[in-house]
This record gives C-alpha cells, structure tokens and sequence, in this order.
C-alpha cells in the first residue's frame, strides 16, 4: 500500500542505520513492527497478576 508522509531524514537515516535496512520502505516497516513488540510487551505487563489460570501443578505433574 503506498502511503505518502513526511519523514525527518535525520530519522529515517538513524533508523536506516540501525536496523541495517537498505530501502526507506523496509526501514520504515522495521521500525513500525518494532513499535508493535514494545507495545505488546507493555500491555502484557500492565497485565502482570490479574489473570487467575487456576492450575493445579501437581496434578498435572502426575499426568
């Protein structure tokens, strides 16, 4: 999907850098899934303790 935006060169250099991606697209998506992972990752730790998975380890030890 092609998608015009205005991109501070000084970043897209940075990112370009970084990451090792040789194309404005692929840096650009690198950084995007990138953001994505952090993303998860916080909300799965504001999550940390809430969920009650109610397992009773050594009856599924005994198998």
């Amino acid at each position: 999907m092609r998608t015009t935006i205005d991109i501070q060169q000084e970043l897209l250099d940075e990112v370009m850098k970084l990451t090792g991606a040789k194309t404005k697209n692929q840096a650009v998506n690198e950084a995007l899934k990138s953001q994505i992972q952090r993303a998860k990752r916080k909300r799965l730790l504001t999550r940390k303790g809430t969920i009650d998975l109610n397992i009773d380890l050594d009856k599924n030890r005994q198998r």
